[in-house]
């Protein structure tokens, strides 16, 4: 199998580029974010993925392991093949992967052509326990129920969802208004409601 590919970028297609590795042009498929890093006539590297089909072979190119992983991982969702997953990738960098399926921001894959609510719903359900081991997967992880070991309420958790809720109502994503919160949250010891949400806010401005 091949793993990688170093050589001349010969041609770039709107979802493809032919690599030119010793005289030899590979066509490698490419999410829209890779592609438009390489540039016709300069050299580049591409980590591969190859599948193999009974009526064809494929190759698929990624900037470095993390994004491939990432790939894998989409393609194991019921539902995402190959072209999805590219998709997917040209959209999301994979810390923007990362705070989309732990805020469960649906939205943001329904936003996504080729993506109907049930499989954006799928994308969040079937990943959320593994997202945490994928690469940039270290961002804090809001507990979602609010709800201790022995079930008693967790104050700073419900305060969280609840400015996220608000962000969200000011027109911010599920996934700004997390990763915002989830920030201002660890820096605002046992703020308020309001405090919270102006440190979020703070937190957004930053970009």
């Amino acid at each position: 199998m091949i793993g990688k590919l170093r050589g001349k970028i010969d041609e770039i297609t709107e979802d493809s580029a032919i690599i030119d590795v010793g005289g030899v042009g590979y066509e490698v498929f490419c999410s829209s974010r890779t592609l438009a890093n390489l540039s016709v006539g300069e050299a580049a590297q591409l980590i591969i993925e190859t599948h193999v089909r009974e009526d064809h072979i494929h190759l698929y190119g990624f900037p470095d392991v993390a994004e491939r992983d990432w790939f894998r991982l989409l393609c194991t969702v019921q539902g995402i093949g190959s072209r999805i997953g590219l998709v997917i990738l040209g959209a999301f960098s994979p810390q923007q992967l990362v705070h989309a399926i732990i805020a469960k921001d649906s939205a943001a894959f329904r936003a996504i052509s080729g993506i109907g609510p049930k499989l954006a719903e799928r994308i969040v359900t079937e990943l959320k326990d593994k997202v945490t081991k994928m690469p940039a997967g270290n961002a804090p992880v809001l507990v979602a129920s609010g709800k201790g070991k022995k079930g008693k309420a967790m104050p700073e958790a419900n305060l969280t969802e609840d400015a996220i809720s608000a962000l969200v109502n000011l027109g911010y994503t599920r996934s700004e208004a997390y990763a915002a919160a989830i920030k201002a949250q660890a820096g605002g010891g046992k703020a308020s409601i309001d405090q919270l949400i102006k440190l979020s806010l703070k937190e957004l401005a930053r970009g």
